[in-house]
């Protein structure tokens, strides 16, 4: 059977139109050139092939251990840059400020045995269609956000829907998918007050109720089908200590007789009340996830005393280990992180640990550094070594986020 077509009238095209069309065509082109030296990243657009999923793939081999691994080069990546994405905080900004190395943009995450694959958006907001996430914790907290919300762009942009304006409590919904995603603020997990006004140096004096929750994040957790954990360097600054309403140590030398208690002793019971109000809360159904202690890299220094983190590579597994206080207090929150999950089996609440300790110890090249902000402003800001740049490692966070959450389907 042959189908005849109908004739189409050619009409002339106005020069005005040719011209729109050409710059159209050399701002592409511009866009997919970063700031340094015109190399190409190979960046995906909104709604391109790779976020276009219905069908989730299966995660990666049963019995696995994918935080068990090694950096690999992975030359497709980045996957977004500062300039199509507005979700990245000025202070992880690299791009924007000048870092001169592109080289540690280009790594991905490479378990032993098995692979980890890279996020994919429209898997993951096919995942959480119709649900709720929500992220408890500090700055590093929001700074995975803002990773979710650069990765997940390519696939849809989120509407803010806020109930405040503190950008310490924001919301996002995702209208396609009905799916909400919000940030808690919470660095120490508990009930805590400034006992002294903040000082340029970052060092102000915390009061801390160990065992008394924080209901800012606690009394809105019912509403969330998914919650992500996580807190750690607030807990080295100042802090006196308070159980069951009564003054009972604190972290530092003074001068009366307040008995000194270790860093990790805090965070460990920290942990534990910001378990049980989950564990205790009656309307609480979600999946709980802890997302692990994320070790700085400071250099040459501490964090106030000119230390840096220039380098450039990864580590390899064979040339740095976890030490000091930084495994006391991995240890004990994945202690408490398996003493709740026993006890949430009770109820048949779900914990999942992200155990990305491991693969950021071998990253000090993944950090701001100086690059957080321009040479000539006049700002009281020291190095950073406890952030990491957008792009950079710690979008690998959100590969561990969706393969577990892959798991469960």
């Amino acid at each position: 059977m042959k189908f005849k077509l109908k004739a189409k009238t050619q009409e002339s095209t106005p020069p005005i139109v040719h011209l729109a069309t050409l710059c159209t065509i050399l701002l592409t082109v511009i866009v997919l050139y970063n700031n340094f030296g015109g190399q190409p990243f190979p960046v995906a657009s909104p709604r391109s092939s790779l976020a276009r999923y219905s069908v989730i793939s299966k995660p990666s081999r049963k019995g696995c251990d994918i935080f068990n691994g090694e950096w690999v080069q992975n030359p497709e990546a980045p996957y977004y840059t500062n300039e199509t994405c507005w979700a990245i905080h000025n202070h992880q900004n690299c791009m924007k400020h000048g870092r001169p190395d592109t080289e540690y943009l280009r790594w991905r995450w490479k378990p032993r045995g098995c692979e980890l694959p890279i996020f994919n958006p429209g898997e993951f907001l096919e995942l959480m269609r119709g649900k709720s996430m929500a992220f408890v914790g500090d700055s590093l907290a929001r700074n995975q956000v803002q990773s979710l919300i650069c990765l997940l762009s390519r696939e849809e942009y989120p509407e803010d829907v806020s109930p405040t304006k503190h950008l310490e409590f924001k919301r996002w919904r995702y209208t396609t998918y009905d799916f909400t995603l919000a940030i808690f603020w919470s660095p120490y997990l508990v009930k805590a007050r400034e006992a002294e006004k903040s000082s340029p140096t970052l060092a102000s004096q915390f009061n801390l109720y160990l065992d008394e929750f924080d209901e800012e994040w606690t009394r809105k957790m019912a509403e969330f089908s998914h919650v992500v954990i996580s807190a750690g360097h607030w807990f080295t600054r100042p802090v006196i200590y308070y159980e069951n309403h009564r003054r009972v140590g604190c972290n530092f030398e003074n001068t009366g007789n307040v008995t000194r208690l270790s860093t990790f002793h805090a965070y460990g019971k920290a942990f534990r009340t910001a378990f049980r109000a989950l564990n205790s809360m009656k309307d609480y159904k979600g999946i709980t996830y802890l997302r692990t202690f994320s070790p700085s890299h400071f250099e040459g220094g501490p964090w106030n005393k000119g230390g840096h983190c220039q380098r450039t590579r990864p580590f390899k597994r064979n040339e740095t280990s976890l030490e000091g206080n930084d495994i006391d207090l991995y240890k004990s929150q994945v202690e408490e992180f398996r003493k709740a999950k026993e006890e949430g089996k009770k109820r048949k609440l779900k914990y999942r640990l992200l155990d990305t300790t491991r693969p950021m110890l071998l990253r000090p090249d993944g950090h701001p550094s100086t690059y957080g902000h321009w040479p000539h402003e006049k700002l009281t800001l020291y190095n950073d070594c406890v952030h990491w740049c957008l792009p950079g490692p710690i979008d690998a966070w959100n590969d561990f986020l969706l393969e577990i959450m892959k798991r469960d389907v």
